[in-house]
């Protein structure tokens, strides 16, 4: 099984705030609750735990699919199925729209991990996120879908293969469904990710409801609310 077969829940762990045995136990409940796969990342540093926490993961759940969400090309690893290669389409920081892509060359020279080409968009979710403010960039207004799906078909004509919305990492709010509606109709052909602000299932099932192939939880399992109950999130968007 890979991580882009079907659709379903993906639980995002952070390396810089999950330590290996933490990720690994948080894996074998996900993988027991029937989530589709892990995303392994985070938007500041947490670099030098990311193999660490990877492999754990890998160890504790062969087989299970586990992706990386880099926020840079130090946090590239070969413990992964899959790297999702974002490029922050949403902003105006060439760091983050190709330097980064650039500097990870060498890496996936020496270790050829599967990439997928994936138009990454911040949301407004109602506050100052990590993503913003790493990378410099304001995130697309919440309430002007049309911006929205105006990005996402500008990275479909360039030839990016998935797309990513996110809210960021604890957003007051999820991106909303019309958000998600107006891109899916963009990008009818490609693989879409939600995630940021989702907090409860039926947040998590709207996401799905108005089109997210994977919708993506991660600081509701970090926070403790979303280990036991990730079954109850997995039922939301089957």
């Amino acid at each position: 099984m890979t991580i882009l077969e079907g659709s379903g829940l993906l639980v995002l762990v952070d390396p810089g705030r999950t330590s290996g045995a933490l990720a690994a136990a948080i894996a074998r409940q996900a993988q027991a609750a029937g989530a589709r796969g892990m995303l392994i990342g985070s938007s500041f540093d947490g670099a030098a735990e990311t193999h660490v926490v990877a492999r754990a993961m890998r160890e504790a759940v062969p087989g299970f699919p586990v992706a990386l969400f880099p926020g840079s090309a130090m946090q590239l690893t070969d413990q992964v199925d899959l790297v999702l290669f974002l490029s922050l389409v949403s902003g105006r920081n060439a760091q983050y729209l190709i330097e980064e892509h650039v500097r990870a060359v060498p890496f996936l020279e020496r270790h050829p991990v599967a990439t997928l080409s994936t138009a990454y968009l911040l949301i407004d979710g109602g506050r100052v996120t990590s993503v913003e403010a790493v990378s410099q960039t304001r995130p697309l207004p919440a309430d002007k879908p049309e911006i929205a799906a105006a990005h996402a078909t500008a990275a479909k004509l360039i030839g990016m293969q998935a797309l990513y919305l996110d809210a960021g990492s604890g957003a007051e709010r999820p991106v909303s469904a019309d958000v998600i509606r107006a891109c899916r109709a963009a990008v009818a052909d490609r693989p879409l990710f939600v995630g940021g602000g989702i907090r409860r299932p039926d947040q998590a099932r709207a996401a799905r409801a108005a089109g997210a192939d994977f919708v993506v939880i991660g600081t509701v399992v970090e926070d403790g609310g979303g280990v036991g109950g990730l079954q109850a999130f997995v039922e939301a968007v089957r």
